[in-house]
């Protein structure tokens, strides 16, 4: 996928990360109650290494793509697509996070909801999914409004900071998918 890509939302901007985001990451992805909702590869604290090794990594040739969310000339946030790979490469995983103070502004919202047609677009897949821990619903919403679907609650499958929780997998499909009656396709 192009990594150039930018994508202006209201209030906000998605494009690709810089070596010049660094301290802007470390900065803002510094806050316990973000990696509270992520999983352990999102470190807490949060410090100027970790922002520039993942800031390698989305600027190298992983595939996927990642891409910041910035606000008022400033990184707010990030989103990405994970293409899945084995049995599930049809699928991708959809995961984003957005800074305390620009929670609730519809941000995230916007963000998932321009970047699920583009992937859909871009990538060789038919499903996008994302698992939402039980302690966020906020993040349930963001999907929800999207048209993702709940499929499946897997109780007591995540712990976090020492807490047992359920992780709610959310779905879409790509629209126009022919499915027959046992849940399957054919692919070409």
């Amino acid at each position: 996928m192009d990594a150039g890509i930018t994508i202006s939302l209201r209030g906000a901007i998605l494009r690709p990360w810089s070596e010049d985001d660094i301290c802007g990451l470390a900065r803002v992805a510094n806050d316990p109650t973000i990696a509270a909702t992520m999983r352990d590869g999102f470190p807490s604290p949060y410090t100027t290494d970790d922002a520039r090794r993942f800031i390698e990594l989305a600027t190298g040739s992983a595939p996927g793509l990642l891409l910041a969310i910035e606000v008022d000339g400033n990184v707010a946030g990030g989103i990405g697509i994970h293409p899945l790979t084995d049995v599930y490469r049809k699928t991708a995983e959809i995961g984003y996070w957005l800074a305390m103070p620009h929670r609730g502004r519809g941000i995230a919202t916007a963000a998932v909801g321009a970047l699920v047609p583009l992937a859909f677009a871009q990538f060789d897949i038919h499903r996008i999914q994302a698992g939402v821990f039980s302690n966020n619903p906020a993040s349930m919403r963001v999907l929800e409004k999207n048209g993702f679907n709940r499929e499946a609650v897997h109780q007591k499958a995540v712990v976090k900071n020492g807490i047992v929780m359920d992780e709610v997998l959310y779905v879409q499909i790509k629209k126009g998918e022919l499915w027959d009656q046992t849940g399957t396709t054919r692919l070409p």
